[in-house]
């Protein structure tokens, strides 16, 4: 009877092993975590794409160090653009230049004619107006040629033995007269020195700075279709060299119009002061030969 018993406790505790056994929840041990969040590998940054142009702004940008300024651009210009450049630069300069000279020169001969001016409206006889026109101080100013060609001419008929306050009255007036238009005719030419000058750069200034603009933009087209792309970053140099012709064009051209201008009114305004001034010369001269003097 006990040993029935002992066999059936043996039996129990065999089934109940059994069961554990066969019972995957209670057969596996309990793992500790596995921290995947932490070991996993990081992503792989997401590669720049074939044509991006902060890619390109990095390869190519180096040849303008890092910005495009007017320098930068001059540089990198082909050689026909760059010539183009250099010579509105220089026409440009040479533009200013004139303007300071024909500036002074203007001043000086406006200073020079008021005090020969002032000087021969004090004169009483034809001999004074020669003595006065033919003084050093007023030497090479236009109005004094003319007062000195004038009065030359009287004394001149003169010393022919014509009677020039008599019968050959008139025509020792149109001999004067004749003689103060000859200086007069060269006037104009005297005062309009560098006019062509600023005339021709203020004409064909814009011009030459579009063939520059054209050959530039030539230049980056057939580079674009060599490097087969028309990303901005690639082509935007090239074409901002080019149009960087067509500004110096400008900037030449415009003010070298603007000096034209003005200059022609300078020279037109004291073309009519000599003008006036010929008709007084004239005048003197004729009052004193009725006079006699």
């Amino acid at each position: 009877m006990l040993n029935s018993k002992k066999t059936n406790i043996l039996l129990a505790m065999a089934g109940a092993a059994a069961l554990m056994a066969s019972s995957p929840v209670l057969a596996q041990a309990p793992a500790e975590p596995t921290p995947a969040a932490s070991t996993a590998a990081p992503a792989a940054a997401p590669a720049t794409p074939e044509g991006d142009p902060a890619t390109i702004a990095e390869t190519t940008g180096g040849a303008h160090g890092g910005g495009i300024t007017p320098i930068s651009m001059f540089m990198e210009a082909t050689v026909v653009v760059k010539v183009v450049m250099a010579g509105l630069l220089l026409a440009s300069i040479l533009s200013w230049t004139l303007l300071l000279i024909k500036l002074f020169e203007f001043g000086a001969l406006n200073r020079k004619t008021d005090t020969f001016l002032e000087n021969f409206r004090g004169a009483r006889t034809i001999a004074d107006m020669r003595a006065v026109s033919t003084q050093e101080e007023f030497d090479g100013n236009p109005l004094a040629d003319m007062a000195a060609a004038a009065t030359e001419e009287i004394e001149l008929s003169r010393q022919s033995g014509l009677s020039v306050t008599g019968d050959h009255l008139d025509s020792a007036l149109g001999r004067a007269q004749a003689a103060v238009a000859a200086v007069q005719s060269g006037l104009a030419k005297r005062l309009s020195g560098g006019q062509q000058f600023l005339a021709s750069v203020g004409s064909i200034g814009p011009f030459v700075g579009l063939f520059g603009t054209v050959y530039g933009i030539m230049n980056s087209f057939i580079g674009i279709a060599e490097s087969n792309t028309t990303n901005l970053a690639v082509v935007a140099p090239g074409i901002a060299e080019a149009l960087l012709a067509t500004g110096i064009g400008l900037f030449a051209a415009i003010p070298a119009v603007v000096f034209y201008n003005y200059f022609n009114t300078r020279i037109a305004g004291y073309g009519t002061r000599a003008d006036g001034f010929a008709a007084e010369l004239l005048n003197g001269i004729s009052r004193q030969l009725d006079k006699g003097a």
